[in-house]
């Protein structure tokens, strides 16, 4: 069967999603069909916000249907998927999958996701990976099974996590390299050129595995009272989206909630409590922590814009009186 006549249903809603269906198009696959979220009321006015997959698919001169299940199990649905006919289903950035859907294909379900599985199964791997200081993450397809990322790997790709990098920039660096999995992936499907490995046999008897848990506002907290250097990683790994927050407390006791997202970790022995503010009022932003000074470069206020350091302190008073971050 050749690329043209293999009927692929693509499923997948946010930015991440976008690039390899849009290769999957560029290379010649045929898209008989895509599913995405609901679209949901966003904003004040509570105006309905498209998927950034359905925003791609409305922008291109084709007639490729999408399906918008509240419900994975809803019969309607089912049959509307089934009558698709699809050969094959590629799952990037979904829900899970209930077995009824993933079975459908003959040639079945595979996923993309981003961490070098079996490593950081889950919903946030990215972040969980440059949170935990790692050096090392990548790109995996893998066989959809009625577990949460345990299915059978198809390929991977390895990349090197910078010491600067910040989620923001790992996520675009691996949207890149998955798109091209994925279109790899559909190939070697396609042609029977494969062979799934168990993610059993990549994992060694003392081997831990680390999760990758979706991610909460309550777990974005800054704990200043933490080594510096897990701190900076924090910080990176949260950065741009959802942010690391700390609640900058005033002299009178006003709590104004500030989001982080850039810094530096200046090590070095002090004296001051975890938490304490050090800043010239100009120029420079310091935060202590147990063995040394967070350094911040960039942040937000909450209800106002991001902005650099220097036009935040510009703005903000800080000659009031003894200022800390809890």
């Amino acid at each position: 069967m050749d690329i043209s006549s293999t009927r692929i249903v693509y499923m997948g809603t946010p930015d991440f999603a976008v690039a390899p269906l849009m290769k999957l198009l560029e290379e010649g696959y045929n898209i008989v069909g895509v599913i995405t979220a609901p679209d949901r009321p966003a904003g004040r006015g509570k105006k309905l916000r498209y998927s950034a997959v359905k925003q791609f698919i409305q922008g291109l001169n084709q007639d490729i249907p999408v399906l918008q299940p509240t419900h994975l199990k809803d019969p309607d649905f089912l049959h509307e998927l089934s009558d698709l006919n699809p050969d094959l289903q590629v799952v990037v950035a979904f829900r899970m999958l209930p077995e009824t859907v993933w079975r459908i294909p003959r040639l079945g379900t595979f996923n993309l996701h981003a961490s070098l599985l079996p490593q950081y199964r889950g919903a946030a791997p990215i972040n969980h990976a440059i949170i935990n200081g790692e050096t090392e993450t990548g790109v995996t397809t893998f066989m959809i099974d009625a577990q949460i990322d345990t299915g059978n790997i198809l390929l991977q790709e390895k990349t090197a996590i910078g010491s600067e990098e910040t989620a923001g920039e790992v996520h675009d660096r691996l949207m890149t390299m998955g798109a091209e999995l994925v279109v790899k992936t559909v190939s070697r499907l396609v042609s029977a050129d494969f062979q799934a490995l168990s993610q059993e046999h990549l994992v060694s008897p003392t081997e831990q595995l680390k999760k990758a848990p979706k991610i909460n506002k309550d777990f974005c907290r800054i704990e200043w009272n933490r080594p510096g250097s897990e701190v900076y990683n924090f910080i990176r790994g949260l950065s741009p989206y959802p942010a690391a927050f700390a609640y900058m407390i005033k002299p009178g006791g006003e709590q104004v909630l500030c989001k982080i997202f850039t810094s530096t970790f200046e090590d070095g022995k002090n004296a001051e409590y975890p938490g304490t503010i050090v800043s010239d009022g100009k120029n420079y932003l310091k935060v202590a922590v147990n063995d040394g000074y967070i350094q911040i470069h960039s942040i937000q206020q909450e209800g106002k814009r991001r902005m650099d350091v220097g036009d935040f302190l510009a703005g903000f008073n800080l000659s009031s009186g003894p200022v800390r971050f809890s």
